[in-house]
């Protein structure tokens, strides 16, 4: 398979979400059931190989469907952080906070237990509320195509143009299904690396640093600059117009039931995007996901980046754990304590 080609996972899963009721029991075995059949397809060679070939990495993220109405570079030292644009919550460099506090003494254990280093960054948008832990810049994998998207239709809005017919599609595809072709054509259509590094400067993010090249999955970011980008995406005040927020939280909340990991794991319903990568050289795991939840009767922006997993399905629970904690961490309450999977 050519270094770039997307393979598709099968199409057996259904259009809707699992539904998130019954006991923890059940939404545990569920979940490892889920991460069982990922698995699965990674062995039958169904997971896309070699995705970056400069990088030799394997990476991958499974297919979109419609769903259920949702709700809800290592930065230059010589580089000074930019405001916030308009209207937007501050969401790189927070003040210490007792959540911010409370977070990391949370996550510590996770990181020295599963020797996996995770960044963490949460909002709730109707308070304010945020905290951040982990300032290290991840590789984004596929993260980068919800980027790529947001570039392209600032594109769109400066040359005062709707996306052609071939963009939208192609954007469809690139987010619902995680398609690489379709993300490497609209790498090249928003100029590659220069191209998103002008855009994130419209969005606020920072601390992002383009992938060399043609390879926008070795793009790096840290979680407060995915933060920025997930406000960017769903609050009112934002560069980007009604319209193409509109579009990439449809396609944010089209994806298939089986990608319901993640960022999700704290919510009952969502929007989000999800990203996997593993590196030749290390065999080490890296595992993102970010996304609006709906939780506690609030709704909550979340974006956890981690890297150093021994295995997916390991990677997987880290995140979901880390999710959770933050969420808990933010509304000041007991996370639930639950395993990683080896």
């Amino acid at each position: 398979m050519h270094p770039n080609h997307a393979a598709r996972p099968p199409h057996g899963m259904g259009h809707q979400p699992v539904p998130r009721g019954g006991s923890g029991h059940h939404k545990a075995c569920a979940r490892r059931e889920r991460i069982r059949l990922v698995l699965a397809c990674s062995a039958a060679g169904i997971l896309l190989t070699g995705c970056f070939a400069a990088g030799r990495t394997t990476t991958g993220d499974r297919v979109g469907r419609p769903l259920a109405q949702n709700q809800a570079p290592s930065t230059p030292a010589n580089s000074k952080p930019a405001q916030a644009p308009p209207g937007f919550p501050d969401t790189r460099t927070p003040a210490p906070t007792d959540a911010n506090n409370a977070l990391a003494r949370l996550l510590e254990p996770i990181r020295t237990q599963s020797g996996t280093q995770v960044s963490v960054a949460v909002l709730e948008p109707r308070t304010g509320r945020r905290t951040v832990y982990g300032s290290q810049t991840h590789i984004t994998a596929s993260l980068a195509k919800v980027d790529i998207l947001a570039a392209l239709l600032l594109r769109a809005q400066r040359e005062r143009r709707s996306l052609t017919p071939w963009e939208t599609s192609t954007a469809a595809s690139m987010i619902q299904s995680s398609d690489n072709d379709s993300a490497s054509a609209l790498w090249q259509r928003i100029g590659g690396g220069p191209g998103l590094a002008d855009a994130n400067k419209v969005l606020g993010l920072t601390s992002t640093q383009a992938g060399p090249g043609t390879h926008w999955g070795l793009t790096r970011t840290t979680a407060a600059d995915q933060l920025t980008l997930l406000t960017a995406v769903f609050a009112d005040h934002s560069p980007l117009s009604e319209a193409s927020r509109h579009l990439i939280q449809t396609f944010m909340g089209r994806i298939d039931a089986d990608q319901d990991w993640g960022v999700s794991a704290e919510g009952s319903r969502w929007q989000l995007k999800n990203g996997w990568l593993q590196r030749s050289h290390s065999q080490r795991w890296t595992i993102n996901s970010m996304g609006r939840v709906a939780a506690h009767g609030s709704t909550f922006y979340v974006v956890v980046l981690s890297h150093g997993s021994p295995s997916m399905s390991h990677g997987i629970s880290t995140v979901e754990r880390a999710a959770r904690t933050a969420v808990h961490a933010l509304r000041r309450t007991a996370p639930p304590v639950s395993p990683i999977i080896h």
